[in-house]
């Protein structure tokens, strides 16, 4: 275990543990936009920054990606701080002032408005999308391109991924709604990294709800029969029922 200070407690952490894991344990709240429990840290958005004591030098460093270390002590509500998150926080709501989530987290730090100009952007560049298909999909659909001003999140060249599965993962962990999934017409339509695919048909009630590179890349996965890994959720779920209640005793 590793001891340390956090806030002017003292507490122990497992190796490899993050500060921000660290301090969340103690119940002391720490802001994030761009953490994820299920993925690598990446540290982008920097809201969640705080101060650490180690080596007799103090610097300011994101929580989310600062492992703890022995003897290190930790300040999350300082002054400095404190000026640090506002500053952060209006230039995130600048790039996305109509984002539920920025606005909440900027309102956590004492901030409605801002003072920068606004780009009325949907992306904050967390990079938790990109994480999410490379990490926890392995699909490696998406990535960050160009630089500077100019950087994004896209499929290669802007245009129809071939290698998108339409797992809809990178929907689920985008903090700012920019990502949307809908499926119209039998397809999957993912607009904002120009993507459609094909839905597969359930051959019991006919609702089309998965996309056959999905279907392959989970078939190796999936514990349930070759029937029912071709059902629909709900029809996988009618036929559970019925099986459980035909081998129930009364």
């Amino acid at each position: 275990m590793v001891s340390l200070k956090i806030d002017g407690r003292e507490t122990q952490a497992e190796p490899g543990t993050t500060v921000l894991e660290a301090a969340r344990s103690l119940g002391i709240s720490i802001p994030t936009l761009c953490h994820h429990e299920g993925l690598p840290p990446y540290g982008a958005c920097r809201i969640c920054v705080v101060e650490v004591s180690a080596g007799g030098r103090i610097r300011i460093e994101s929580s989310c990606t600062r492992p703890v270390e022995e003897g290190i002590e930790v300040w999350t509500d300082t002054e400095k701080i404190r000026g640090y998150r506002t500053l952060i926080a209006e230039l995130l709501l600048a790039r996305c002032p109509d984002s539920e989530r920025v606005q909440e987290v900027a309102r956590d730090v004492g901030v409605t408005e801002t003072r920068f100009e606004k780009k009325e952007e949907e992306c904050i560049l967390c990079g938790l999308c990109v994480r999410a298909c490379q990490d926890a999909m392995g699909t490696s659909a998406i990535s960050f391109v160009n630089r500077g001003y100019a950087r994004k999140v896209d499929t290669p060249f802007s245009i129809n991924s071939e290698t998108c599965a339409g797992c809809g993962a990178c929907a689920k962990v985008c903090p700012t709604g920019a990502i949307q999934i809908e499926d119209v017409n039998g397809k999957r339509i993912i607009r904002y990294f120009h993507t459609e695919l094909e839905l597969e048909q359930c051959p019991e009630c006919g609702a089309r709800f998965v996309s056959k590179k999905f279907q392959e890349k989970t078939d190796a996965d999936q514990k349930a029969s070759e029937e029912l890994r071709h059902l629909c959720p709900d029809c996988r779920r009618k036929r559970a029922s019925r099986s459980l209640r035909e081998h129930m005793v009364y």
